[in-house]
């Protein structure tokens, strides 16, 4: 999601992003006011625009600062035609068993921001501007943006309410069933009602005709199956020990090495990332790419002048899970893993991408056993 969207900023700390697909939206503001009314004003429609997105960022702002209330890091709020995500980083264990609370809580603030603008928005127009006629069809139009702000809001906390993951009121329902049973589970049966509401919203959108109907299922339908996915791929790190995984025969540099001994040693190995060893202690890092960039600005030296030594340090027990959030906590490429105080091994963003695919792959081989 993130390679297929642009920053668009950052408000209250969590980056904000717009994904390629929001920028049909104009579009398809423009083609249902033109079919409704056989007209279109390209100004109003921009300001409709502009109103939905400013509800979504809301609703999605809901969500990022309830999840840090609960301890969640909220990175970054993709943006989406009819919606957004808000991307957590979330170190709780999938078993934790207060994660179905907060999960409720950061599901519901989204609705409820949007159901609280709309419930003031409407109060104030209702008191100054009864010209504005809340309750008049067709109540989202552009020709009418004051009655829009207000409907805007209601109709996004409602489709978010729907039981039909990965929608608010799914992960809501998600959370219920995990209660009862384990994550992988509660996802896999909120998915088939979200994606039983998605395939009603496409044959709707198909027979009525109604692109929106088809665009909200489309969406649901893929977006489920990614959340799937996801909550899969993370009881997978949380199940496998980082010495299941870990390279054990690696290579390592000293800190005296120059630059081009270091890259002699890089080019006969099939690491990115080098540890770097001072008698029996670790005092840094060093990648094949600052190597090389190091000589090309500064010409030959000694890998301590350039080595990154800022580290985290690892148990062969931890979890991939684990590893994973030190990695990205402050961007490392590469984690030792010790054992009484001892270099044992290492943990790489490479290896470990290599080493998913292949308990992914044995994984398979050995339900395929099973089954035959």
């Amino acid at each position: 999601m993130r390679s297929w969207s642009i920053s668009a900023g950052r408000i209250f700390g969590v980056e904000l992003r717009i994904h390629w697909t929001f920028f049909l939206l104009p579009l398809f503001v423009w083609g249902t006011e033109y079919a409704s009314h056989g007209a279109a004003d390209a100004g109003r429609d921009v300001a409709l625009v502009a109103i939905i997105f400013a509800c979504v960022v809301a609703h999605e702002l809901g969500h990022a600062l309830v999840a840090k209330h609960a301890g969640v890091v909220a990175k970054s709020i993709i943006l989406f035609p009819i919606g957004g995500v808000t991307q957590m980083d979330d170190s709780r264990p999938l078993s934790d068993p207060a994660a179905w609370k907060k999960e409720i809580r950061i599901a519901l603030a989204g609705p409820l921001i949007n159901l609280v603008i709309a419930f003031a928005a409407g109060s104030i127009l209702a008191a100054v501007a009864p010209e504005v006629q809340l309750w008049k069809w067709p109540f989202l139009k552009s020709g009418n943006l004051l009655r829009s702000v207000v409907w805007a809001n209601l109709y996004l906390a409602g489709f978010n309410l729907l039981p039909a993951y990965p929608m608010d009121g799914g992960r809501v329902l998600r959370a219920l069933f995990s209660r009862r049973m384990d994550p992988i589970h509660a996802t896999r049966r909120a998915v088939s009602i979200g994606q039983a509401f998605a395939t009603i919203f496409i044959l709707g959108g198909i027979f009525l005709p109604n692109y929106w109907l088809t665009l909200v299922g489309l969406f649901l339908f893929l977006a489920a199956q990614m959340e799937e996915r996801s909550v899969v791929f993370r009881s997978v790190l949380e199940n496998v020990r980082l010495e299941d995984v870990m390279l054990t025969d690696f290579a390592t540099l000293s800190p005296a090495d120059t630059l081009e001994d270091a890259l002699e040693k890089a080019v006969h190995s099939l690491q990115d990332d080098f540890p770097v060893i001072r008698g029996s202690d670790m005092v840094g890092v060093i990648s094949r790419q600052k190597i090389l960039e190091s000589l090309r600005i500064e010409g030959n030296g000694y890998v301590q002048a350039v080595m990154n030594r800022i580290f985290e340090v690892a148990q062969k027990k931890e979890s991939l899970a684990s590893a994973f959030r030190k990695l990205t906590a402050r961007n490392l490429s590469l984690i030792p893993v010790v054992e009484d105080q001892r270099l044992v091994g290492i943990v790489t963003l490479q290896n470990l991408m290599h080493s998913m695919a292949l308990l992914a792959e044995s994984r398979k081989l050995r339900k395929a056993t099973l089954d035959s």
